[in-house]
Formats: C-alpha cells, sequence, structure tokens
C-alpha cells in the first residue's frame, strides 16, 4: 500500500510541473516547474530502487551479512548527482531570468516573444 502512495505522489508531482511548464508564462515560475518535475522524476527513481525490510548499502563484517537484503545503490548515487545538476541547472536557468528581467524589464514569455494577447 505504501508503495502505491509513492507512486500517486510521483504521477501528481509530474502533473503539477508540467501543467505549470504548459500554461504559466512567468520565467520564474517555469524553472519552479522544471524543479518540481525533477523532484518527482527523483522519487520514481528512489520508488523504484526500495526493497521492504533493505538495509543500508554499507558494508559491515556484521555476522549474518549474507541474510541481509540491501537496497540498491546505484539509483541512490546517481539521484545525488542529478540533485546537483539540477542544482546548477536551476542555478543558471535563475540567472539568465535575472538578466533577461534586466534588459527587457519583464518576464513574461509572451512580451519577450512579441505576440500580443488577444482576450
Amino acid at each position: 500500500m505504501g508503495n502505491y502512495f509513492l507512486y500517486v505522489t510521483v504521477v501528481l508531482l509530474i502533473f503539477i510541473g508540467v501543467t505549470a511548464l504548459l500554461y504559466k508564462k512567468n520565467l520564474i515560475k517555469i524553472v519552479i516547474a522544471l524543479n518540481i518535475v525533477e523532484s518527482g522524476l527523483n522519487l520514481f527513481f528512489l520508488t523504484l530502487a526500495y526493497r521492504p525490510g533493505g538495509t543500508a548499502p554499507i558494508f559491515t563484517l556484521a555476522p549474518g551479512l549474507e541474510e541481509l537484503k540491501m537496497v540498491l545503490p546505484t539509483p541512490q548515487a546517481l539521484i545525488l548527482t542529478n540533485i546537483v545538476i539540477g542544482f546548477a541547472t536551476s542555478a543558471l536557468m535563475l540567472t539568465l531570468a535575472i538578466m533577461t528581467y534586466r534588459n527587457n524589464k519583464t518576464l513574461d514569455i509572451q512580451k519577450l516573444r512579441g505576440v500580443e494577447d488577444h482576450d
């Protein structure tokens, strides 16, 4: 039952992020939406690597090591790398948004493209 909750959370995070990407026009909100999608994908990979009753993948000389069920360390390492890369790309996107605002005095992507709103 707990695994289904995580999968539902993953779907909701990705859905919220993609919806915000499609409908928001502010550059800062687009960066936040990309971070939400990234968080959903990270949670998805952690959910795939989860093993009920698993222990941390730390090798020791403890007795009964053969009977221990460990979680997979590779997805954890990849997700840690993804978090660092996501932080760097978020910082770069926010820097570009700030520079765009300084040059154009707007963060609205439709105004930056020159598209007029016909309501």
